[in-house]
């Protein structure tokens, strides 16, 4: 069920790192990687790709192309030979403006040095990160038996029902009333006085839901109605007051492993990686000097 496989099965954990995020602007066009720093040891290996154009002797290669063509089909641009044209372009200007920054001295700058160094770390942390991934890829046994482990663990029933939210206790006991008399004008009532925008145009419907998404007190009244039965008493909460309709309840369904492979894959990839970062961070020798102060206003 919804409830289950978003709230407990395949809740990925949250992001570890900005490292590698390429969640770009669906709307703009693939933008062309920083140049390499100009502090970047001459023994570093040049591209063996070939090159696509060179700029003052210095060649874009077609495996920079082919990374930033990919990251913006990921991202919804189609990889076209026009998309790669625009890309190309950008690398050119790109390289022209920073050869002219270098002649002027720029990259002497304390505050870009700071910068070009900064960038370098990213990259060269985005790089330790992704080989972390490749070879310590999740096996399928790992995969089964978070699924088994996790899979214990889910027990009671999930719940379908209705309810209207009122501002006051009387107007609560009001529409009890009303309900006691004719409880087909549940629908009604709660589109006509209902405070819950979301489930009012719905007759108060709220759907399947296991207790745990539900206020305290919401849950635990609940929790005691029978089938087709309506709260005899005004249900307070931080909301207001409730009239709630049980309409159904069953067993929690739990998906099955199939359905949340991808998600649990990528659960567990995170927590491995998380480990294996605070692993580091710990043998490291860290000394935080002071606080950073306030940006002056």
């Amino acid at each position: 069920m919804r409830s289950i496989k978003n709230g407990i099965l395949v809740a990925s954990a949250a992001s570890l790192l900005a490292l590698g995020a390429c969640n770009a602007d669906k709307n703009a066009t693939p933008p062309a990687p920083a140049s390499a720093p100009p502090s970047t040891p001459a023994s570093t290996p040049a591209s063996t790709s070939p090159a696509v154009a060179t700029v003052n002797g210095k060649a874009i290669s077609q495996s920079s192309v082919d990374v930033i063509a990919r990251q913006g089909a990921t991202a919804g641009h189609p990889d076209t030979p026009e998309t790669r044209q625009t890309i190309i372009d950008r690398m050119v200007l790109q390289m022209v403006v920073a050869d002219e920054a270098i002649k002027k001295g720029l990259d002497k700058s304390p505050e870009v040095a700071e910068q070009i160094d900064s960038i370098r770390q990213s990259v060269l942390a985005n790089a330790y990160v992704q080989d972390f991934i490749k070879k310590n890829p999740v096996s399928d046994d790992m995969l089964k038996a978070e699924y088994d482990r996790i899979k214990a663990t889910i027990t009671g029933s999930e719940y379908k029902a209705r309810h209207i939210l009122v501002e006051s206790e009387a107007e609560a006991r009001d529409i009890i009333a009303k309900l006691k008399k004719d409880p087909r004008l549940f629908a009604k009532l709660a589109m006509d006085k209902s405070r819950d925008a979301g489930s009012k145009v719905k007759g108060g419907e709220l759907g399947w839901f296991d207790l745990s998404r539900m206020v305290p007190e919401f849950g635990a009244a609940v929790s005691k109605l029978e089938k087709g039965k309506i709260t005899e008493e005004p249900v307070k909460t931080n909301f207001g007051y409730h009239v709630i309709q049980l309409e159904d309840s069953r067993p929690i369904e739990v998906p099955s492993f199939e359905e949340v492979k991808a998600n649990l894959a990528q659960q567990l990839q995170q927590q491995n990686l998380k480990k294996q970062l605070e692993d580091l961070k710990a043998k490291a020798k860290i000394e935080v000097v002071a606080a950073p102060a306030a940006a002056a206003k």
